[in-house]
């Protein structure tokens, strides 16, 4: 073959690694979407535009560029385009002069092709029409147009003597059809598309034939059947092989075309093609393997109807290539919903077909199976980039696919298919015992961890088929290590029939089958209990773990009406069964008392009545417990036999031990044991010195000491306990029985909004005004025998669904109250004010019309309604949820900005002008009620009604809670008086302790606020899941302090003689991982509400989710509380979910388009870093705008130029002179020769050095500086959390803690600077043992004391009042403070911790939150600590993965594989990297020295590396890159020597500069 078309050259030549920027220019879409430029050598081409993984800030900007200019500033102040409107016109105008100008030159063509026929003058004539097409629109060409010029060049195609006439003519056909596509179907008429098949066929040229694919790609959009019926596909692929990369993905995406209107009766030229197809999904290219999976889906499911084709689909290794591609996902990468959709292949061809049935178990496909479930992102992992409800879609796939591989129970002999697949499982056994030793842990981890309804109900279903087919010994093998007996009886606390019934079916085979080996450990899991409690439910009452709560099994009405809204359970995983009717769908199979039959067989047949008595069937473990729990609850305050005291910390020590020694034993202690036990209960009595177990108790001062002494005998207790085989820790045990407990106690909902539409609408109350999202429908009814209320509308109001029930009482109140008739006046001013202001759009009928708002506007800026100081997940008591539409709103947003006007002005029962939705008069006036039950007027409507339904049903659909009509009765409040708590006497054993303690300890409150914060409101102080969540939250603070806790307990045991060293003093103590305490149910259950687009967007999330988040945000990954994080501080717009290749993300990202905040353009001087940090702050701080960085006399701008910005200001702030940080050496003269851009050296952190407020300068710097250099950082630290930038900036974990809002103590000095924290610590030994023996032998204790530290008096050591290390900073004056001795050693170190932690640092600290609280609220960070705190600003600090992983993360592309010799020595490189050269590479390849949270896999845009075509030879060449996209332009070095070489030198010389590369 020759190859003869004629490329453009490159328009930029490589220019060295230090001139390395991405120009907005190489990230420009093209006109066509293709994904190669015809006029372009495509092994040139820098992005492709279908790669939306590459997206950066970069692309965007230039996206942005086409419609206009981006707004760019300046360090001297903006210099925005104001004449934007004036090139528009100009623009117009020019326009129509083209179309005119190209319709002539249109018509001169036509007529000399058809007149020309010497080959010099056609293709000088085709040249001309190549570059008409090239820059008309589409108004230039029309159909009268195209189909004149459609023969001519159809004709030309077919000039087989000339090629170059053959390319002009078909590089035409491409240009027409991509200007003007409906030409296409001219085309087809005039034969083109066979004659491009003929060129494809009869390959001769290959610029030719890859025109010929750039053209029938065009074609096959509008004319997919038109291509099939004239042989493409074959077409295509034929010599699929001999073509680039890029090309190659243009022939697949013909095929794609094509198969996405295949017709079934036409699958004939697909099964031609199907050898080819599989053999490409062997390729590396990750678009390329889309494409095809895409194409196989489609024929496919075209094929489902055949098992005869499916079995021929099966014959081409199919399933082993899909097969394969699923196990290494981590390789392809592939999106989410191709991923989804090959899994569902997969259900199809084992649904139809017995061959693909076989061959699935043969490879072992439930190994595959369980790697997907365990990696499918359920509790932990980076964060997702999944689609919304991509992740819930996989898991059900894969549920699907189990239960095709299971042959259905209700067997039909006349199913040949059925009887094949039960016939090939009862030959095989070892298959199906393979499968359900993969498979069984799997779908209980699934259950667990907080799936949907749909999910639970699919993981029971083919549990029950797995145990049916399974005979005794496969049942055995399965379920043993699988907890099946404390799955069970989790399952039986729920409240939906159909996972009841499955529950209690899976219960009854397994007893059937394997009764001696499971009958004891139903008994020891609570099993049987529950199964009673379904007959029984009142006789459970005295038991602790939640059985069934007696909820009506009965099928009623409306239990069946719900199924208008879902299809019922029972046609979940029908996919085999014949088709049911719609209105069937809704029949629920399940008989009337299946469940109460079915139980009540299973406890007459296995249960003796010992078993299930609730003090007989008790095992030896759990009444060990028992006793325990009662001597520990006994233990408090008690005396011995000669009435002489015992202290409770001396006796509760024994008790902890045995404790722990149950809970560690080799005996494991399930679930309904430890619960039930009570040790749980007895803990937190403990531990609180029972302040929860007593009503309206409050707290004192001295119980502070108290409690944290007994913290400390619980961490000494859990510390000082053998080293147990495995390396946990006590406390490790306690924490997993907790979790477990959790796991199976907690019920919170979540609410899915199961494909309901925001839409906007009408609310009449309280506020009468458009809203953009639901009403709930609410009809208010008067209480029964309220005499002093009258009755009010019989027809149901349309309520704003996030107004308090305050501020409906308030509306209400007017209208209801017999005295009514006194506020005519008052109403009548309500509708004259109405009248002047109309709400936008008024329906005429308000309760059932819906305004006319778009969902995409509202999807992009209802979010936007919140202040700064406004939480959005969880609108307040007395806030109403409303719309700002922003600057790019149209008339809707004046009604919305009327809302608070309105509301002012209506909710109030008096308009006299007092402000404010509801008097405090208004709210005693009525209370709310639902089904009996009172509703907490904190809450908002949507939260009261919520609430109550999902106590009844945890099946409940969220379109039913906006569909039906809601009926609340209203009735007077009744005034109670308030009644003062009752004192709080200490007992006289507490008195003992307080006064001992406190006569040496320093008070330092550690958990002041543990016992006084809500957990959840709606949530009983009673129930054993707040008593989780409680002990849960105590040990997670005692986990935190645990450091703090055992010095301060080694320095009372040096107080009181127990230890005589201070070296003892130094305490080395073994935490608890912080994962340990992330619950996996409760974190994807957030994740699943996150991810549903209608409750995240109106802020309609239950109460739970923002409650839990503030009170216990450890029992959240990170990961998803960064997701949360980004939700509540800056609103949905920051939450974008990543955007596949194919067509199905084209909608979601059009519409979420919307959401992306703006951006804007800053200009940045090198040489005045911090002064051009502090104008853009001045200017951007305050505005939710995406800041990028170009730097004066340099080209480059995006993500690159923009994080090297964040990376130099950060080199700024910590150069030594300024004032901000310790281990600075500005404060010694001495030192005068330092270089004046020399770095701090802070091993471990940044920490303010110290200011006291006398001191505002020394050392020449003015304390005003340094606060305005804090509120600087504030700033810049706020805003790139806010853009999400890495910054270079290590700061302290004791900094951390303030920015937290945390107090800071002694303890805390060594964690920035040990050795002053250890000295300190021992004086404080020093000084509580004096105080100790004054308060035993009074004054006369023995003088040579004295000389107590390291046998040197206090005196030797010549300290005066001075801080340590600061001389110039006097602590106090006085003249009997100016030497530290043994009298004034005391007053020593608590000025120096004042000075150190406290009011020496205060100011800085608070200049620092003022800066960052202009951006965002600072209290948003509060549900981080200090570490998690860190790794979110500044990234991983070292985390990279090994070199098989290494490759995972890292695209290769334009000319490199993961196998190419090239990247194998540079992956080798990169792992011979040092930390200083990994943070160089880093700098150069991304523009920041850290990787985001989560490491190179969180890296977006994914790090790609690519094939530099070097003018010369390669070895004289350097790499360059585009950091705005991460893009690494890699030469083909000869050798890993010279690879190694010249990295260097650019990692290191190519620092500083943007230029084109």
């Amino acid at each position: 073959m020759e190859n003869r078309g004629q490329k453009r050259p490159e328009m930029v030549d490589e220019l060295p690694a230090d001139k390395r920027v991405c120009s907005s220019l190489d990230l420009r879409p093209s006109s066509s979407n293709t994904s190669n430029q015809i006029h372009t050598d495509p092994t040139h081409s820098m992005l492709e535009t279908h790669d939306n993984d590459m997206d950066t800030s970069s692309s965007a900007s230039a996206s942005s560029r086409s419609e206009g200019e981006p707004e760019k500033d300046s360090a001297y102040g903006s210099c925005d385009s104001d004449d934007m409107e004036q090139h528009y016109y100009s623009f117009r105008g020019y326009h129509r002069q083209r179309l005119s100008s190209d319709h002539g030159k249109f018509k001169k063509i036509i007529s000399s092709l058809s007149e020309e026929t010497e080959p010099s003058a056609q293709l000088a004539v085709l040249t001309e029409l190549c570059e008409v097409l090239s820059f008309c629109t589409e108004g230039s060409l029309s159909s009268m147009t195209s189909d004149s010029l459609s023969p001519l060049l159809v004709k030309l195609a077919k000039h087989e003597s000339n090629p170059d006439i053959m390319l002009l003519a078909i590089r035409a056909i491409t240009y027409i059809c991509d200007v003007y596509p409906r030409s296409a179907g001219i085309l087809v008429s005039h034969d083109a598309i066979s004659a491009l098949c003929q060129r494809l066929l009869a390959i001769e040229y290959q610029d030719v034939a890859e025109q010929c694919l750039q053209a029938l790609e065009k074609i096959s959009r509008e004319q997919p059947l038109a291509c099939l019926h004239a042989g493409a596909i074959m077409a295509v692929l034929n010599f699929i092989d001999f073509f680039s990369t890029s090309i190659q993905r243009v022939a697949l995406s013909t095929v794609v075309n094509i198969c996405k209107k295949l017709p079934s009766e036409s699958l004939s030229p697909c099964m031609d093609a199907l050898p080819i197809l599989c053999n490409l999904l062997r390729y590396e290219d990750r678009q390329l393997v889309e494409n095809v999976a895409t194409c196989l889906i489609k024929i496919v499911e075209q094929a489902g109807h055949s098992s005869k084709l499916l079995d021929e689909l099966c014959k081409h290794g199919l399933i082993q290539q899909v097969s394969h591609i699923l196990s290494l996902n981590g390789r392809t990468t592939l999106s989410q919903p191709i991923y989804n959709g090959l899994i569902g292949l997969l259900v199809k061809l084992s649904s139809g077909s017995a061959v693909a049935f076989r061959t699935l178990y043969e490879l072992n496909i439930s190994n595959v199976l369980k790697d997907i479930l365990a990696t499918s992102d359920l509790p932990h992992g980076v964060s997702s980039s999944h689609p919304i409800g991509g992740h819930c879609n996989q898991v059900y796939e894969v549920l699907k696919l189990l239960n095709e591989l299971l042959p259905r129970l209700d067997k039909d002999q006349n199913d040949q298919l059925m009887l094949d697949k039960e016939s090939f499982l009862v030959n095989h056994p070892d298959h199906l015992q393979t499968f359900g030793m993969d498979v069984v842990p799997l779908l209980i981890q699934v259950f667990n961890s907080g799936a949907s309804l749909n999910v639970c109900h699919g993981c029971l279903f083919v549990m029950h088929k797995l145990v049916y087919l399974s005979n005794s010994d496969m049942l055995v093998e399965s379920l043993k290590n699988a907890g099946i007996s404390s799955f069970l009886a989790g399952v039986f606390t729920r409240k939906d029939h159909h996972l009841l019934i499955l529950a209690l079916q899976i219960a009854e085979i397994i007893l059937n089958k394997v009764s001696d080996d499971f009958l004891t450990l139903f008994i020891k899991e609570g099993v049987f209990f529950a199964i009673d409690a379904l007959l029984t439910p009142g006789s459970s009452s005295e038991l602790m773990y939640p059985v069934f709560g007696g909820i009506q099994l009965a099928f009623d009405s409306s239990q069946k009406s719900s199924s208008r809204d879902l299809k019922c359970l029972c046609y979940a995983f029908s996919t085999n069964e014949p088709c049911t009717a719609v209105s069937d769908a809704g029949t629920c199979k399940l008989e009337k008392e299946s469940i109460i039959n079915l139980a009540k067989h299973i406890k007459s047949k296995f249960l003796a009545p010992e078993l299930y008595d609730s003090e007989k069937g008790l095992t030896e473990i759990l009444q060990n417990l028992r006793a325990l729990s009662v001597a520990l609850n006994d233990s408090l305050g008690t005396t011995t036999s000669n009435g002489s005291r015992l202290l409770p910390e001396e006796r509760v020590d024994d008790i902890l031990y045995q404790i722990m020694e149950k809970l560690t034993g080799k005996e494991q202690v399930s679930t309904f044991e430890f619960i039930e036990s009570g040790i749980v209960k007895s803990l937190i009595n403990y531990l609180s010195n029972g302040l929860l177990m007593r009503k309206n108790g409050g707290r004192q001062g001295g119980y502070d000491v108290v409690i944290e002494k007994r913290f400390e005998v619980l961490a000494r207790v859990c510390l000082s306990y053998p080293q147990l085989p495995s390396g946990d820790t006590p406390l490790s045990f306690l924490i997993r029985n907790l979790q477990s407990a959790l796991t199976s106690l907690e019920a919170f909902p979540v609410i899915l909004s199961n494909g309901l539409k925001l839409r906007g609408s009408y609310a009449t109350v309280p506020n009468r005004c458009p809203i953009p999202y639901p009403c709930l429908k609410v009809r208010f009814v008067k209480g029964e025998g309220e005499t002093c209320l009258n009755n009010y509308t019989e027809d149901f109001h349309t309520v704003d669904p996030f107004s308090s029930l305050h501020a409906i009482g308030g509306y209400l109140w007017p209208k209801v109250s017999s005295k009514s008739t006194n506020n005519v006046k008052s109403s009548s001013s309500q509708v004259a004010f109405h009248a002047e202001n109309p709400p936008i759009h008024l329906p005429s009928n308000a309760s059932s019309s819906q305004v006319n708002i778009g969902p995409d506007v509202l999807l992009a800026h209802v979010i936007e309604r919140q202040g700064e100081e406004t939480q959005l997940l969880q609108p307040g008591p007395d806030q109403t949820v409303s719309a700002n539409s922003g600057e790019s709103s149209s008339s809707e947003t004046h009604g919305h900005e009327e809302r608070e006007p309105q509301l002012n002005a209506e909710a109030g029962p008096k308009l006299e002008g007092h402000p404010g939705s509801c008097s405090n008069e208004a709210e005693q006036k009525l209370v709310f009620y639902l089904e009996e039950q009172q509703l907490d007027p904190k809450l908002t409507m949507y939260q009261a009604i919520l609430g109550q339904v999902m106590k009844q049903n945890d099946s409940f659909s969220s379109a039913k809670l906006w569909s039906q009509v809601h009926t609340i009765t209203y009735r007077m409040a009744v005034k109670s008086e308030d009644v003062a708590p009752p004192k709080r006497l200490h007992s006289p054993e507490d008195v003992f302790i307080i006064d001992k303690v406190t006569a040496y300890m320093q008070d330092t409150p550690f958990f002041s606020d543990m016992f006084s914060c809500e957990l959840v409101s709606d949530l009983e102080k009673s129930s054993p899941t707040h008593d989780i969540l409680f002990l849960l939250k105590s040990l997670e603070g005692m986990n935190r302090f645990i450091f703090h806790l055992m010095s301060r307990e080694r320095i009372c045991a040096f107080a009181e003689g127990k230890l005589d060293n201070l070296d003892s003093l130094k305490v080395l103590v073994p935490s608890v991982r912080q994962n340990e305490f992330v619950s996996a149910k409760l974190t994807e259950k957030l994740e699943q509400q996150m991810r549903d687009p209608f409750t995240v967007s109106i802020g309609a999330m239950p109460l739970w989710c923002n409650q839990l988040m503030v009170s216990c945000p450890f029992l959240f990954s990170f990961e998803a509380r960064c997701k949360y994080f980004k939700l509540a501080a800056f609103g949905q717009q920051q939450i974008q979910p990543h955007l596949s290749y194919n067509d199905s993300a084209t909608t979601s990202s059009r519409r979420l388009s919307l959401g992306v905040l703006p951006r804007k353009k800053f200009l940045v001087f090198r040489n005045r870093i911090l002064e051009s940090a502090a104008e853009m702050m001045d200017l951007h701080a305050r505005h939710k705008v995406v800041l990028e960085v170009e730097y004066d006399e340099e080209v480059g701008t995006g993500l690159g130029p923009t994080l090297e910005f964040y990376t130099l200001v950060c080199q700024e702030f910590q150069k030594s002179g300024m004032g901000m940080w310790r281990e600075d050496n500005w404060f010694f003269p001495l030192k005068t020769n330092l270089p004046a851009d020399m770095r701090i050296l802070s091993p471990y952190g940044l920490f303010p050095c110290p200011w006291p407020s006398p001191l505002e300068s020394s050392g020449g710097i003015q304390f005003s500086e340094v606060t305005k250099k804090f509120f600087l950082l504030g700033q810049i630290v706020a805003k790139a959390l806010q853009d999400g930038r890495v910054l270079d900036l290590h700061m302290s974990r004791a900094f951390y803690k303030l920015l937290l809002g945390k107090e800071l103590s002694l303890y805390d000095i060594q964690s920035f600077d040990p050795g002053l924290g250890s000295v300190l610590q021992e004086f404080q030994a020093i000084v509580n043992r004096k105080k100790f023996l004054e308060s035993v032998c009074g004054d006369n204790y023995v003088m040579e004391f004295d000389a107590c530290f390291r046998d040197t008096k206090i005196e030797d050591l010549c300290l005066d009042f001075t801080l340590p290390g600061y001389p110039d900073i006097a602590l106090t004056s006085g003249s009997d403070h100016t030497v530290v001795n043994m009298r004034n050693l005391d007053d020593y170190v608590s000025l120096v911790v004042d000075a150190t932690v406290k009011s020496g640092i205060s100011r800085q600290v608070e200049a620092f939150k003022s800066g960052f609280n202009q951006v965002f609220s600072i209290e948003h960070l509060r549900i981080y600590n200090e570490e998690e705190l860190e790794r979110l600003l500044c990234g991983e600090f070292d985390s990279w993965a090994q070199f098989l992983e290494l490759a995972d993360h890292i695209k290769f592309d334009h000319g490199y594989t993961a196998s190419s010799p090239p990247i194998v020595n540079l992956l080798e490189i990169i792992q011979e990297f040092d930390h200083a050269q990994r943070r160089a590479f880093l700098q150069f390849v991304t523009g920041a020295p850290r990787l985001p949270p989560g490491g190179l896999a969180s890296l977006n845009p994914k790090l790609t590396i690519v094939r530099k075509h070097c003018t010369n030879r390669a070895d004289t060449d350097l790499p360059s890159v585009m950091t705005c996209a991460n893009y690494l332009k890699l030469p083909p070095y000869s050798s890993k020597e010279k690879m190694k070489e010249k990295l260097f030198y650019a990692i290191t010389e190519g620092q500083g500069s943007f230029h084109l590369s």
